[in-house]
């Protein structure tokens, strides 16, 4: 059992294929792809940015340090605050000193606990009035810790688990995936239709958060955001 003098190692743990490890691997990252879904279009449509997607933050800062324009912070404080909510994950993830499921919990209650922050702020100041103003800018942060959170949860507690928030990568490899199937011929065929099911549930709950997320905002205004509330709620008892 490991102790705080040694603490367990993040970074090449030796219990990726254990049975619990498998299981979280493969009923975590499809609910997790609908909570990203749901707070990157709800971000964007009442905050005015991607709180998911740290690319086009740079995009943003590359293109003002070039071309200048109008000052917009929230995208250049994202790319930092991204950052040091990471390393408040991993500072938490050594402190806990554990892995897998056991570990899992209690970075997704942190997670909860950031999205139900950017609830109350959006219900009690309505950010959305003013998407560049400070309330906005405070509960966007808030919003981008929670995802940094979810990627940093990924990394340490589930080592080798897909991408919840970057689909590129998910749809290329539904893709290949797709044409394998067609294609192949025996084990190749059905180890590519095995793996083909698991990407395109990523995909499609990452875009059927993204639907909930933009119709909760037509009707729901600021409580949307009890939406990925409430589902994350429902990821810290997956482990």
């Amino acid at each position: 059992m490991p102790t705080p003098s040694n603490p367990v190692d993040h970074s090449a743990p030796p219990s990726t294929g254990s049975p619990d490890v498998t299981r979280l691997r493969d009923r975590l990252p499809p609910v997790l792809c609908v909570v990203a879904g749901m707070v990157d279009v709800i971000s964007f449509v009442s905050l005015k940015l991607f709180t998911a997607h740290v690319t086009g933050n740079l995009v943003v800062i590359a293109a003002l340090l070039v071309r200048g324009g109008p000052p917009n912070l929230a995208p250049i404080l994202a790319v930092p605050v991204f950052i040091l909510a990471v390393g408040g994950v991993w500072v938490i993830a050594r402190r806990l000193n554990k892995r897998g499921p056991a570990l899992a919990r209690p970075l997704l209650l942190v997670q909860f606990l950031l999205l139900a922050c950017v609830l109350i702020v959006a219900v009690v100041y309505h950010p959305s009035a003013n998407p560049h103003g400070m309330t906005a800018g405070v509960a966007a942060m808030i919003a981008v810790s929670a995802m940094a959170c979810q990627f940093a949860l990924l990394q340490l507690a589930i080592p080798g688990a897909p991408s919840t928030a970057v689909m590129t990568g998910n749809l290329t490899k539904t893709t290949i995936l797709l044409l394998d199937t067609l294609s192949g011929s025996g084990p190749v065929m059905e180890r590519a239709r095995r793996q083909l099911k698991k990407t395109t549930q990523l995909v499609l709950g990452f875009f059927g958060g993204c639907l909930i997320g933009a119709a909760a905002v037509s009707w729901f205004g600021e409580w949307a955001w009890s939406f990925p509330v409430l589902l994350a709620a429902v990821a810290v008892a997956v482990p």
